[in-house]
């Protein structure tokens, strides 16, 4: 099975080619111009992680929402999960940047964070 892809490590984008085995596991990466790009790769194929960003609804505010992220990279499959946990959080006003508004979010070991002050 082969997968490509476009690594996202540094600004040249390099293509990349990877052969994985019927398991999944990575036997081979080419295209890569540096070991950024090869461990990319294999992060993206075996474990994908991606930071989240959306907004949380404040009671008491200025504005009816806050810009939140998460604190570290969560896996890709409990996007949805952490989503609607975000969905159903309402905070209130006052907010301070850096505020932790969930901590561990659905045991992803990542807090949501407010990105502004409200």
């Amino acid at each position: 099975m082969t997968r490509d892809m476009i690594c996202v490590s540094c600004p040249i984008g390099c293509a990349l080619h990877v052969e994985l085995d019927d398991a999944g596991k990575v036997l081979s990466v080419s295209g890569n111009t540096c070991k950024r790009g090869e461990q990319y790769a294999i992060d993206e194929c075996t474990n994908p992680v991606r930071m989240l960003t959306s907004t949380v609804r404040v009671n008491g505010g200025k504005l009816p929402v806050v810009p939140v992220k998460t604190s570290v990279p969560i896996p890709k499959g409990k996007m949805f999960e952490c989503m609607a946990a975000i969905n159903n959080e309402v905070a209130d006003a006052p907010i301070k940047l850096g505020d932790v508004l969930i901590a561990n979010v659905c045991d992803t070991g990542a807090d949501i964070v407010a990105t502004n002050e409200i």
